[in-house]
């Protein structure tokens, strides 16, 4: 039994899996009934259509994760690295890190999330690899803060300290994997 829950076939693993789904499920209507008590919300079809993709995209991708692996912290890291990267996205998308939404210096955002995903393909989504390549992302955000300051962007430190927090948390996150799955007597 123990083996199922852990592996996320047995009971626990299914009701974790409906508390992921159910949450996206929330996070997706929290927009319209929120569009019944204020005008401050004015979401269209395509954003809902967005952001339900965004939610399929990072939901679907921690299952895979999740099915691949039953060690907790692979999982743990992995979770972690989606919500920030999903959160990033959100962000940007809604509001824009450097400035408004509309400002072309947000891409540079991308250039982050696509430093992670290049590492992590590069790794083949192994532990260790996958913890520099969290490493390289948290860099890779910290680097793109700089720029927007020194260019006289606006000053978004504080988002970024988040950011870098939350990738090398999962770098972290990753390295403890890693090592969980080293052989007794391996060297590191």
């Amino acid at each position: 039994m123990a083996g199922n829950t852990e592996n996320g076939s047995g009971r626990l693993g299914s009701r974790w899996r409906r508390a992921l789904w159910g949450t996206a499920a929330l996070l997706l209507l929290a927009p319209g009934v929120a569009m019944q008590f204020t005008e401050e919300v004015a979401w269209g079809p395509a954003d809902f259509a967005l952001f339900g993709a965004m939610l399929f995209a990072a939901c679907g991708t921690y299952e895979l994760a999740a099915r691949v692996t039953g060690n907790t912290a692979y999982r743990a890291a992995a979770g972690v690295a989606l919500a920030a990267a999903f959160i990033l996205v959100w962000l940007n998308l809604a509001v824009g890190i450097i400035g408004s939404e509309e400002n072309p210096a947000s891409l540079m955002y991308g250039g982050v999330l696509a430093v992670g995903l290049m590492g992590a393909l590069l790794a083949r989504f192994q532990p260790q690899g996958m913890a520099r390549a969290l490493a390289g992302t948290a860099l890779a955000q910290a680097v793109a803060a700089v720029i927007a300051l020194i260019a006289g962007w606006g000053n978004a430190l504080i988002l970024t300290g988040l950011f870098v927090a939350l990738w090398l948390t999962s770098a972290q996150l990753f390295r403890k994997a890693a090592r969980e799955q080293r052989p007794a007597g391996a060297a590191p």
